[in-house]
């Protein structure tokens, strides 16, 4: 039977991925959380990766905290870089697949349509930086590795827009959302799900891929739906970013092509209403 290690398993895809596990039998899952396979210590992550022996690895663990990042640099990089390469060598020198997530903030923000896996990567943050020497650090270990970069995650799990937005408008009478940041949200249960329908795939094509939902939005759109779908009696209003002043900077537009992910594995592509109308559902539960 073929192991499957999931890493940073208690964040919102890990935890997609244990709700998904139970449709997926023929394997052997280990959901390890940062005990077990300790991303920020590279002195012993070979040989806890070598102790569960994977077949396939989903590296879902990163350092996430974006603005923190600024002032957290080295350990953001030793996460979301240094880490990635040691996962890499590992299922290089051991004959496993890899399957490592990335983020729409390797670009940089200036681009006026969907990006593709070619289009040009300029990060404008340490979080965005330390993501893609990740991921050059991956393919350049191990070119048959799968890289999925996503955007937006959220999740009935863990901390996320989607639930701090609900709570909010239940708290409050009105709300300001930046209106000038433009990509498109994820939802980690459908990104689950295209992970295990590449890991079932009958051909494992390696390279970069972009998944996220469907639908080009700003924040304050997502706010809006978030809203209406949950029926939020709170008024919502668009602000500029430059009101909202962060330590790090986000890109003015990271939408995702997914048709690549599309044609190559047939992976579903829902549009970000349906998504998020489930995830909301699940909430009220």
């Amino acid at each position: 039977m073929k192991k499957i290690l999931v890493t940073g398993a208690t964040g919102q895809l890990g935890s997609e991925l244990e709700v998904l596990s139970k449709n997926y039998s023929q394997f052997e899952w280990f959901f390890a959380d940062r005990t077990q396979v300790s991303l920020d210590n590279l002195a012993i992550l070979q040989s806890q990766i070598e102790t569960i022996h994977p077949d396939f690895i989903l590296n879902c663990g990163a350092y996430t905290a974006v603005d923190k990042a600024e002032t957290e640099h080295d350990l953001a990089d030793v996460v979301n870089h240094l880490a990635v390469a040691v996962i890499a060598i590992y299922a290089k020198e051991n004959n496993a697949k890899l399957i490592h997530i990335s983020t729409d903030y390797v670009f940089d923000g200036a681009s006026a349509t969907a990006l593709t896996e070619e289009a040009k990567t300029n990060p404008i943050n340490v979080y965005g930086a330390t993501k893609l020497a990740g991921e050059k650090a991956c393919l350049k270990v191990h070119p048959n590795a799968i890289i999925i970069r996503t955007s937006w995650v959220y999740s009935s799990f863990g901390n996320n827009f989607v639930k701090t937005m609900s709570r909010l408008m239940q708290e409050r009478d009105t709300l300001n959302v930046v209106n000038d940041q433009v990509g498109g949200p994820t939802y980690a249960a459908d990104l689950a799900q295209a992970i295990m329908t590449i890991v079932t795939h009958s051909k494992w094509q390696p390279g970069l891929y972009n998944f996220s939902n469907e639908g080009e939005i700003s924040w304050y759109e997502f706010a809006l739906t978030i809203k209406e779908i949950g029926h939020f009696d709170c008024n919502v209003s668009g602000i500029q970013s430059s009101a909202y002043p962060t330590p790090a900077k986000r890109p003015a537009f990271s939408l995702l092509d997914k048709s690549k992910i599309a044609t190559t594995f047939g992976v579903e592509v829902p549009h970000y209403k349906l998504s998020l109308r489930k995830c909301m559902e699940l909430l009220k539960e």
